[in-house]
Parts: structure tokens; C-alpha cells; sequence
């Protein structure tokens, strides 16, 4: 069934293009990097890991209140379709708790509280799956691979040449101002790379099919619905997000135990919040509890510390975890791929491209096409984990 174009659809893809036009102004990702974490890091290593840093956040350039009230305001009584008037009450309730989030960056508990009602927090589960990866021997760091070499300019050749299977245009920027080695803007369909970063092979092949393979090909995907939420975002879509991502890494057969604990480290730091710890125990504990380098350590802590406690962090392994089960059981994985969606939204997904609101994927991530992946461990965690 195509779109008709009768009242009920107008009022739909009304309500729909408000919401776009509103949530466009809320990347939480431009907002939630702290601008001076060079310098920092610089004061906390001289304070021999004592004083917490004091970070500082980019302006908020819209106006909070008037966002939230416009988002309510939205007339969904008019949207017959009783499933999709409920996916659309999920997407307004799910921005309003985003810009609650990016109003509270900052503020300690407030933004932390906020995000436990955006993203959640590690289960007792969660961070035992963290624990039994953690004791997996790290990969062998001295081969060629691991060593870093290029600068983010060097850097960009690679995306270049790797996006060339890809039918889409995409702008690369460079800041060193991020707290990830690099990282896809949605709302300007542009990839970000650290300046402050030097990349090794290893690294290159993981971002490539992670940053590209995914975060774009869903980025390009999602742009190409009548429903522009496809674009923005269903609700949660950050878990299943990264877990499709991570997994086109291990599809690609460049997922190493050492990656895995990296993600593992996120989930203890972020469990760290709950238990109140400040940014100087958190990265205490991840540096001589665990091991970790120092660099390692503060940019683990920075991700889970920054705003106040961003608690994002622990659903790469969530997600992976599920993305890789969804897999196994034979589901279609280019169903996930139509753009900012959440797994568990996959009826509703369908039923829309039923209805004639949503396409299938255009893009589909080149790795997914075949499993290369050879490590046999990865596959023993992956299948191990609760």
C-alpha cells in the first residue's frame, strides 16, 4: 500500500516533519564533548590523579523550554493509525528527555539522572558479561598492526578509498576537541576525525566499517524515507546503533579481544556512576585495579564522566550482544540498517514500509554480506555472554 495522500497521511507526515524541523537543533554529541580536555588532562595527571578535572561544554544555541513545549504541542489525536500513534508518542517523549540531557550537561547529578531515563544504566548482568571478557588475555600489541602511524590527514585517505564501494557524498572534518578518535555528525552527514589521535591499521580497519559501514550507510538510509524520524532517530536507536556497528567490525573480522575489553572498560566505568564514584576514582580504578595505560584510563573515564555522567557508554556491549543474537537467529539485518532505528521496533519498522511510509535499505553494510570473521575466542565471548 502506497501513500494515498488522504487527510489521516498529510497529518502524519505533518506531525513528522515538525518533529524533524524541531530536533534537528539537538545533537547531544556537539554538545556533552567538554572544549578544553587537553588541558585537563595535562592538570590531573600533574595533580597525580587527585583533582578532578573541570571541564567546560559548547553554548547551548537553542531555546530549551520553547523546544519542549513545540514537541507536545504536536496534534498526534489526528494520526488514526493506532501503532504509529504510538511509535510517535514514544519519539516526542524520548526528545523531550534528550534535550533534558543537553539542558543539564554540566550539572552533575541532574545530567546524570537525566541520562538514566535516556539510556539506562549497566545491569548486575551488564557488568558481569564486563568482568568475564576482562579476564580474556589482551591481543599481542607489538604486531605491526596495533602501532600507530597516521595522522588524521593520512587518516582520510582511507575512509576515501574504503567509502568508494558506497553510493553516497559525505564531508570529513577534523577537531580536537572529541573525546572518541572519530565519530559521524548525523544532521550534517559528516564523518569527524581527532587531530589529537595518531591511528594504527588496526584502527583504521575497525573505524572504516564501523564509522562508514554503518553510521553512515544508516545516516544516508534514513534520509531516503517520506518519515523523516527514520533520519532522526526512533527511540533507544543509540544501543541497537552501536551494536550494528561493533558487529561490522566483527564481521569484517577486525574484532579483537582487545576491542571487546575496551568495550567492557565502558561498562565498568559507567557502573562506576551509580556507585558515586568521582572522575579521579573511576579512573583510579581502571588504572591500577585494572592495568590500563593511563591515556586509556582518562579517556574511558572522560567518556563516562563528561557532563556529569553520561551513562551512553555501556550499551555498545548491550547492543552488540543483541545485534549479534538477532544474527544468529537468521533475521534480516538490512531491516536495521534503514536508518536511526532500535531493534526493537523492528514490527513497526516493517508495518511502515508495508504501509508505504518507509523504503527498504538502499545501502547495506559491505561487511555484512559475509562472515569473516576467523577468531574463534571473540565468537566463544559473543556466545557466552548472558
Amino acid at each position: 500500500m502506497k501513500i494515498d495522500g488522504n487527510v489521516a497521511s498529510k497529518a502524519l507526515l505533518e506531525i513528522d516533519k515538525n518533529i524533524d524541523k524541531l530536533v534537528k537543533q539537538i545533537e547531544l554529541l556537539s554538545y556533552v564533548n567538554p572544549i578544553n580536555i587537553e588541558e585537563e588532562k595535562a592538570r590531573f595527571f600533574s595533580s597525580k590523579y587527585l583533582t578532578d578535572p573541570v571541564f567546560k561544554y559548547p553554548t547551548i544555541n537553542f531555546d530549551k523550554f520553547k523546544l519542549h513545549r513545540q514537541l507536545f504541542t504536536q496534534s498526534l489525536e489526528s494520526i488514526e493509525d493506532e501503532e504509529i500513534r504510538n511509535l510517535y508518542e514514544d519519539i516526542i517523549y524520548a526528545y523531550s528527555g534528550l534535550i533534558q540531557c543537553i539542558e543539564t550537561i554540566g550539572n552533575g547529578k541532574k545530567f546524570y539522572y537525566n541520562c538514566l531515563h535516556c539510556f539506562g544504566t549497566p545491569t548486575e548482568n551488564d557488568v558481569e558479561n564486563a568482568k568475564f571478557i576482562l579476564h580474556f588475555e589482551d591481543d599481542n600489541r607489538e604486531v605491526p598492526s596495533f602501532q600507530p602511524k597516521y595522522s588524521a590527514k593520512d587518516a582520510e585517505v582511507f575512509f576515501r578509498t574504503f567509502s568508494e564501494a558506497y553510493d553516497f557524498d559525505y564531508r570529513i572534518d577534523y577537531s580536537d576537541k572529541i573525546s572518541a578518535i572519530a565519530m559521524v555528525l548525523n544532521n550534517i552527514k559528516t564523518l569527524v576525525l581527532n587531530t589529537n589521535h595518531t591511528y594504527s591499521d588496526n584502527e583504521i580497519a575497525v573505524l572504516t566499517n564501523h564509522e562508514i559501514g554503518v553510521h553512515m550507510v544508516t545516516t544516508m538510509n534514513g534520509l531516503l524515507h517520506p518519515l523523516k524520524i527514520f533520519s532522526h532517530g526512533f527511540p533507544n536507536n543509540e544501543e541497537t546503533q552501536e551494536g550494528l556497528a561493533v558487529f561490522s567490525e566483527y564481521m569484517s573480522n577486525n574484532l579483537t579481544i582487545t576491542r571487546l575489553k575496551e568495550l567492557a572498560y565502558r561498562v565498568i566505568a559507567v557502573d562506576t556512576l551509580a556507585k558515586g564514584y568521582p572522575f579521579s576514582r573511576t579512573f583510579r580504578l581502571l588504572h591500577n585495579q585494572y592495568d590500563l595505560d593511563r591515556e586509556t584510563a582518562f579517556y574511558i573515564t572522560l567518556r563516562a564522566h563528561r557532563g556529569g555522567g553520561f551513562t551512553k557508554d555501556y550499551l555498545y556491549l548491550t547492543g552488540l550482544k543483541k545485534v549479534y543474537d538477532y544474527y544468529q537467529s537468521g533475521k534480516d539485518l538490512s531491516l536495521l540498517l534503514t536508518g536511526k532505528v532500535s531493534l526493537e521496533y523492528a514490527n513497526e519498522i516493517q508495518s511502515l514500509i508495508e504501509k508505504g511510509y518507509a523504503v527498504p535499505s538502499k545501502h547495506i553494510t559491505d561487511s555484512y554480506t559475509e562472515n569473516k570473521n576467523t577468531n574463534k575466542k571473540v565468537d566463544f565471548i559473543l556466545r557466552s555472554l548472558k
